[in-house]
């Protein structure tokens, strides 16, 4: 048992201290860096016929499409940060939920640009009314996650009864944190492999780009609904405040709409997406209310 209980501060320490994020920090800008100069490369390669490439995709059309890769390592940045903040914050870590999916969108917004038909007909052409839809659903989501942080900075002092409890529930969260950097590594590694693949193997198509886009994180935040779960059920064990069950629900509801957003297209992706980060901030807006009545005994987890 002391092995045990020595072997998890260890690797804590090793994967997600302070140090260390910001050493990943580091290098993840690093690759963001290169990769957007490679990717700009590229398009210029094939825009003056140094190269050929077999398919015409969207992404190597025009050089502001390049901005897309550097924020797919910025995105894989925001996932780890949402595993370095689990154990620490259970509001930080639901914000970082919404700062991926905001992520995604952005990085959206960049290929869309590229491809613009500026014309009379702006809402009659498909590709121009997604890009309207986009940027004002990211609009959006940018106040509503300042109004989420802002509710969840507020901090109330836990009594001297409830420190251990939430010493333990924190212990708990870690080990949850552990089990998922690992998974998440497997996850992402297997799908560029796959992805490889398939653009290797094609011969004159490659995956679409809502498939390229989905990559990865259709299947993160189907995790992600996993360890709202378990989060909630572990959080039984150390309260039984009703606001704290509604609010860990609530968070699980609000991941679940983020998944839904993948499986549809066009406005009911973008709306799905709204919905849910306005739902998590409702419930953490009614959450804190209870906290600040007077008449409840127990403390926050």
């Amino acid at each position: 048992m002391g092995k045990k209980n020595a072997v998890i501060p260890l690797m804590y320490q090793k994967l997600l201290s302070e140090p260390t994020r910001e050493k990943i920090e580091k290098i993840i800008l690093n690759i963001a860096i290169i990769s957007f100069f490679i990717h700009l490369t590229i398009i210029y390669f094939l825009k003056f016929g140094f190269i050929d490439f077999p398919a015409d995709h969207e992404l190597l059309k025009s050089p502001i499409s390049a901005a897309y890769t550097p924020f797919s390592f910025i995105l894989v940045y925001e996932v780890y940060l949402l595993i370095y903040y689990l154990p620490k914050s259970f509001t930080t870590y639901i914000t970082k939920q919404y700062e991926i999916i905001t992520l995604i969108i952005i990085r959206k917004l960049f290929k869309d640009l590229s491809a613009l038909e500026l014309s009379s007909n702006w809402f009659e052409i498909k590709g121009d009314l997604q890009f309207t839809y986009d940027l004002i659903g990211s609009l959006l989501l940018f106040y509503l996650i300042y109004q989420f942080q802002k509710q969840g900075r507020r901090r109330f002092a836990p009594k001297e009864n409830m420190r251990s409890t939430i010493e333990k529930f924190v212990d708990k969260k870690k080990i949850i944190a552990l089990v998922l950097m690992p998974l998440f590594f497997i996850m992402a590694l297997y799908t560029l492999i796959n992805w490889s693949l398939e653009v290797y193997q094609a011969t004159s198509l490659v995956p679409s780009f809502e498939s390229i886009n989905d990559l990865f994180f259709d299947q993160f935040f189907t995790v992600l609904i996993l360890v709202d779960v378990v989060l909630l059920l572990v959080s039984f064990f150390y309260t039984n405040q009703f606001h704290k069950i509604i609010r860990n629900s609530g968070f699980v509801i609000s991941t679940i709409l983020i998944r839904m957003s993948f499986g549809v297209s066009g406005l009911t992706s973008t709306v799905l997406i709204v919905v849910a980060v306005l739902f998590g901030l409702a419930i953490i807006s009614i959450h804190n209310k209870f906290e600040n009545n007077d008449l409840l005994d127990d403390e926050p987890i």
